[in-house]
This record gives C-alpha cells, sequence and structure tokens, in this order.
C-alpha cells in the first residue's frame, strides 16, 4: 500500500501561480512517484476536468497510473472509456513539483477554479485537491455539514468501515 495523503492547509499564491505544496504532500509525492530520486523533484498530473469540477485534483504518478490501467481494461471505443479518457488524459495536466517545494499552476487552471491570492489543500487518500477557499467553505463544507445533520450525534463514522469489509 502506498503512502497517503493527510490533512489540510492555507498556501499563498503568487502573481505567477506558484504555490507552496506542504512538505508531508512532497513526501507523498515522491513516494508515489517510480522515477524520483534524491535531489530530484516529483512528477504529478493535475486532473481539473470539466465546467462542473471547481477544484484541481492531484495524483502521484502511481495513483494516475492505477486509474489508467483501469481506463484501459475497458472495451476500446466504449462510451465510458472515451469520456474517462478524456477526463483523466485530455482534462489533465502533467507537471513536477519545482525546486522549492512549489508548483506553478498555469493561468487556465487558476482561472477555471477563480483561484487567486490563496489556495486550500486538503488530502483525499491518493489524492490531494486545489480549491479556491472561499469555493470549499460554502460547497465542500455545506455538503459535509449537510450529511453530518442527518446522522444522530452519537454516530461514530468507523461503522462504515466495518460495511466495507462485508461486502
Amino acid at each position: 500500500m502506498s503512502r497517503r495523503f493527510r490533512g489540510e492547509s492555507h498556501h499563498k499564491v503568487d502573481t505567477k501561480g506558484r504555490v507552496s505544496i506542504p512538505a508531508s504532500f512532497r513526501r507523498v509525492l515522491e513516494a508515489g512517484d517510480p522515477n524520483w530520486k534524491s535531489g530530484e523533484t516529483p512528477e504529478l498530473v493535475i486532473v481539473y476536468g470539466d465546467h462542473r469540477r471547481n477544484y484541481l485534483e492531484c495524483y502521484t504518478m502511481q495513483a494516475i497510473d492505477e486509474v489508467d490501467d483501469k481506463i484501459d481494461a475497458m472495451p476500446r471505443g466504449s462510451k465510458e472509456r472515451k469520456m474517462l479518457q478524456r477526463l483523466f488524459h485530455g482534462q489533465s495536466f502533467p507537471t513536477s513539483v519545482d525546486e522549492t517545494g512549489r508548483l506553478v499552476l498555469p493561468a487556465k487552471l487558476r482561472q477555471k477554479i477563480d483561484l487567486e491570492a490563496e489556495a486550500f489543500f486538503i488530502a483525499a487518500g491518493d489524492t490531494f485537491q486545489i480549491w479556491k477557499p472561499e469555493t470549499y467553505d460554502t460547497v465542500e463544507r455545506a455538503k459535509e455539514e449537510e450529511w453530518l445533520d442527518e446522522l444522530p450525534d452519537d454516530f461514530d463514522p468507523l461503522v462504515y468501515l466495518d460495511r466495507a469489509r462485508e461486502e
């Protein structure tokens, strides 16, 4: 099992689109890049997706290879394969971390999610997401609160792990 991204943080974005990646995230990117060597910078793939996606999802090379293998296993010419190829191959941006631990986000990606002076990073297991902080607060936190409000006060989310084992 590969290392997982964990945590969340806010980072400044400069006028050239440079933003520091949390140090712990950089260690996971290094571990998830089979070509990475000490003293070099790890590669990653940023999937920006279609107009409905309002965040950037960053994949280690290992994680994107797993996605690619699953796409390749689908029937050639199927609508599903074509759509997933468009999303993960066409609507993505391969890049690397620079020598100072930053990502350079092109203007196209910053404009897509309306990213300006600050970025919000949040771990998502084998990926991490980059959001405009205000969008995350209004969209994702609202979904989380809605879900939590439907649960009893003494609810323990670990129960979902036991269900996953049963399936």
